[in-house]
Formats: structure tokens, sequence, C-alpha cells
């Protein structure tokens, strides 16, 4: 995998294991993954992407490709909030440093990414006619998303949220194509 990822990632993820205690890269080596980085559990964009992951998970699992969630706030908050969506068995890391945010580029977003008017107007959307609902951040509001996918050793897809209220398609990033 260290040839086909650079090294700064493949570092973070020799290192890296799931909340089960499973090697992440065991993980890559039986199948492809699809690897959801989060903000936090108060985020409504995190609830809506938890709701679309859920909804798509068995065709994204027939396809081959398992989930894995990044989360960088508390295990047992995190866990909670992923038991309401269904998720309980998808593998998770918590990622409490942002080590693995960082190695993928995901930063901290600027003024416009957090608080611009698409993140105003998918709150009202997201968060209240959809019922994901508006909280306070429990962890860094200002981490910025993505999702990675990752196929035979090799990171062939991702999205970078450009605000945090981007909305990835996720059986976009498991079908094959190129780079977005």
């Amino acid at each position: 995998m260290r040839n086909e990822i650079c090294n700064e990632v493949a570092d973070a993820l020799e290192s890296t294991k799931t909340e089960n205690g499973v090697d992440f890269l065991s993980l890559v080596e039986k199948s492809a993954v699809l690897l959801v980085f989060l903000r936090h559990a108060g985020c409504t964009f995190c609830r809506e992407s938890l709701s679309d992951i859920a909804r798509n998970r068995a065709e994204i699992e027939r396809s081959g490709t398992r989930i894995v969630l990044v989360h960088m706030g508390d295990r047992k908050e995190m866990c909670q909030l992923i038991e309401r969506y269904g998720l309980s068995t998808v593998d998770r890391i918590c990622d409490l440093d942002r080590r693995l945010y960082a190695s993928f580029g995901l930063k901290n977003g600027k003024l416009w990414q957090l608080f611009g008017p698409k993140a105003w107007w998918r709150v009202l959307v997201a968060g209240f006619l959809r019922g994901h609902g508006v909280w306070f951040p429990t962890e860094s509001m200002r981490q910025m998303p993505g999702v990675f996918f990752i196929q035979q050793g090799e990171l062939t897809k991702s999205f970078r949220h450009r605000s945090i209220a981007d909305r990835p398609s996720y059986m976009e990033l498991v079908q094959t194509g190129s780079n977005n």
C-alpha cells in the first residue's frame, strides 16, 4: 500500500486500529474501504451523512466495500449517534489528535466554509426540515470532513468538502471512475 498512497497517509494508516482493535491495513487488504471522516456528534451534516450511509449501506457493502467511519470525538457520544442511525456494526476509528484528518489533507475550515450562505441554507433543510437537528459542537467545530475510497491499496477517489454543507454521493465514490 505504501507505493500507492503518499508516505504521510501510509505512516498514519500503518499505526491505525479500529475501535475494535482491528488493524486498518488488514481491512484494506481484505476489501475496498470507504473511509468517511465525520466532524462532531453535534454536526447537522454528520447526522445527515450517517443517514445517507445507512440508506446506501446494503448497496455499498454488496459492491464489496467496507465502510469505516473516522471521528474525533467522545467515543460514547459517537457510538450513541452511530447506533441511532443503525450503523453500530460499522468499523470506527477514533482520531482524537486528528492525525488521520491532517494526513488526508482535511484542514480546519475557513469562516465561509463553516458559516457561509450554503451552510445556513442547508442547516434549515437538513437540520429542521429533514429532522437531523441543530446541535452545539462537541469537538473542534472548524474541522472539515471528507470521504476517501481505497481499493487494492490505492486511494482511487476522494471527496474533500469545500463547505461543511456539501453532500457527497457515497455510491458514486464506490463505483469505478476518475478521482474527484
